[in-house]
């Protein structure tokens, strides 16, 4: 098996991009058909700043039919409300806060996308160059496993005997490393192999979440070995070169600040109840339709049957699948419970 896998999962209504490094999942990249083009990462528009805020010390810039992005400023930088310039996300919306967007120069004309973001796979090519994407049956299975564990608030390692336990909120992202000692091992070299284990799944979980802002780790053990702690952190975080490290506290806490990219998982899939929205449901049965005539090529039809909310945005995407997937909104159906039938 390649150390490498990446997986291209093309449905109609979403694509899904999913890496997979040593066995584990590192990224879950997912672009709707109905996003906003000029909010994605990457995307490169002309824009109108709309509102200067000096408390915020940033300006708002309408990019054309999305939400107003949101422009920092330097002392140094000087804007007038009306101006036109040229700006490219490097940060796409999440709840409450909209997409974030550095200025590359003046611009002209109306607001307006000029460049799309890269595609999903365009970026699975920069995250792993030269690997040839699976997909089919084995993309829809690996998107589905990596969303489960990007969605999933605690983790449990065997082998190292710990257990990770991740939770968002508004002002920072907290992690619990917990460790069973095991029976026979030196203390100290267990505290530290734990830690060590515990701060690089941590990365690669935050990373698979599009998690950003301040993270604060709570290690095994109360601030022993801190040096040893803080190299570790810095190892395991490697990957992201604008990760900004504090010293580990007596208490055996580290705190990582690290740059907002894309949206949240939770926030792409989940409303704020927490609960998958309406157009996830939908695209999710979609999505289940297309394994099953993909894995089934002899069934003549499968039929899903599913709640009437789902069925108006299932339905049109369904029939992009061909005669053999068909979608009918059946009002006794739960939300979320479709169920498909072969006939």
């Amino acid at each position: 098996m390649s150390a490498v896998e990446v997986f291209l999962d093309e449905t109609p209504g979403e694509t899904r991009g999913v890496v997979l490094r040593d066995g584990r999942f590192t990224h879950l990249l997912i672009q709707r058909e109905d996003d906003p083009a000029e909010t994605r990462l990457g995307a490169r528009s002309i824009g109108r700043v709309v509102e200067i805020n000096p408390g915020l010390r940033g300006a708002f810039v309408d990019l054309g039919g999305a939400a107003p992005g949101f422009l920092p400023l330097r002392r140094q930088d000087r804007l007038t409300q009306g101006e036109r310039l040229e700006g490219v996300v490097v940060a796409e919306p999440r709840r409450g806060k909209g997409a974030t967007l550095r200025r590359l120069g003046p611009g002209e004309g109306t607001p307006r996308l000029l460049e799309a973001a890269p595609s999903i796979a365009e970026q699975l090519q920069r995250l792993a160059p030269g690997v040839e994407s699976a997909t089919g049956v084995a993309a829809i299975d690996a998107a589905m496993e990596a969303e489960e564990e990007a969605l999933s608030a605690n983790h449990v390692f065997m082998s190292h005997g710990i257990d990770l336990a991740l939770e968002r909120t508004r002002a920072l992202a907290a992690v619990d490393i917990d460790y069973a000692a095991s029976a026979g091992r030196d203390p100290k070299q267990g505290r530290a192999a734990a830690n060590r284990e515990g701060l690089r799944q941590t990365a690669r979980l935050i990373g698979l979440k599009n998690w950003g802002g301040l993270v604060v780790i709570d290690l095994v053990g109360a601030g022993q070995e801190a040096e040893a702690q803080m190299k570790a952190a810095r190892a395991a975080f490697a990957h992201e070169p604008q990760a900004v490290f504090a010293p580990v506290s007596r208490f055996g806490l580290i705190q990582v600040a690290l740059p907002w990219r894309r949206t949240p998982i939770e926030e792409v899939l989940a409303g704020a109840d927490g609960q998958a929205t309406v157009r996830t449901r939908a695209l999710a049965l979609v999505r289940a339709l297309r394994r099953q005539i993909l894995a089934d090529t002899v069934t003549p039809r499968f039929v899903a049957r599913c709640h009437p909310e789902e069925a108006r945005i299932a339905a049109p995407l369904a029939a992009r699948l061909g005669p053999r997937a068909v979608v009918q909104a059946d009002p006794d159906a739960p939300a979320g419970r479709g169920r498909i039938q072969e006939t």
